[in-house]
């Protein structure tokens, strides 16, 4: 059993009245998924390259429609530093695309078979390297964990 001191507990009960208020205020709100609809499954993804000066850090961002309703969003800084734009963009690619097989493994417990989904992504390197098996000079410094995208381009997953 967790032990709160009296300000944890009238914060607690604070933050519990403050969900039930926002609950209470959103019933109308929601995620509208027509049943006509066909189950069409689509990743976005694009990348800010060394926007922030401090570290140099490019920023991901990457969006899932499902139909045409998001079901899932993300945006965040890289954790490593990017040589190059087509790295940043590839760093990204890679990550929306391991976010797509979690999707598909979801959509796949509840019954709904996807086969090929499209990632879409701005960037010609990063279609190029994707599609392309051999290490060019020029990119030999991106690390191996970011080609999991490659593996699933040549299985024709995406």
């Amino acid at each position: 059993m967790l032990n709160f001191n009296p300000i944890q507990k009238n914060l607690s009960l604070k933050l519990q009245k403050r969900i039930l208020k926002y609950l209470k205020s959103t019933t109308t709100v929601g995620l509208w998924y027509p049943s006509h609809s066909f189950i069409h499954l689509v990743g976005y993804s694009d990348s800010e390259f060394a926007r922030v000066k401090l570290d140099r850090k490019s920023t991901s961002g990457t969006c899932y429609l499902l139909g045409s309703t998001l079901i899932s969003w993300h945006s965040k800084k890289q954790a490593c530093v990017a040589l190059s734009t087509a790295e940043a963009e590839y760093i990204v690619a890679g990550s929306c695309c391991s976010q797509i097989h979690w999707i598909k493994q979801q959509l796949k417990d509840f019954g709904l078979k996807v086969n090929k989904v499209p990632l879409l992504y701005d960037n010609t390197s990063v279609i190029n390297l994707t599609k392309n098996q051999i290490q060019h000079s020029r990119t030999k410094h991106i690390e191996i964990h970011h080609h999991f995208i490659r593996d699933h381009v040549s299985n024709e997953d995406y």
